[in-house]
């Protein structure tokens, strides 16, 4: 899988390279410089001809468009990652405060049923297959 990202990468800085040197080319434009030019304008071509053929290897990868969004804000869209799992590991928390809450809750809730309801709650510990309170 990383020999298609990295075919792509490479792809990707030809491509900006060449557009660079197209830039410096055209800034500077010297009727002499047309050939020059032009051979530019076709490693283009070819440039965008080979990163649509990496388009094709990677047609199943999906990238959430929050991460463009942080693109077009100027931020390192690595933070994305690291925020989603922030922001998971947080709900992580909260959920097992609420597991253990609920579950404190059952045990006091048994404990005081079986003081209110001894022969019932021994009746359904001995379904749940749980020991009767001694």
């Amino acid at each position: 899988m990383a020999e298609k990202f990295d075919n792509l990468e490479e792809h990707l800085e030809k491509f900006i390279e060449n557009i660079r040197q197209l830039g410096i080319i055209v800034s500077d434009f010297q009727p002499s410089s047309q050939a020059g030019l032009n051979q530019k304008l076709n490693f283009m071509i070819t440039g965008l001809q080979d990163i649509d053929k990496c388009r094709q290897q990677l047609h199943d990868i999906n990238v959430p468009l929050e991460v463009f969004e942080y693109i077009d804000q100027g931020r390192n869209p690595q933070l994305y990652t690291k925020e989603c799992l922030e922001r998971a590991l947080a709900k992580n928390e909260q959920v097992k405060g609420k597991i253990d809450t609920i579950r404190k809750f059952k045990s006091l809730l048994i404990l005081e049923l079986g003081k209110v309801f001894p022969e019932e709650m021994s009746k359904y510990k001995a379904l749940r297959g749980e020991d009767s309170p001694s």
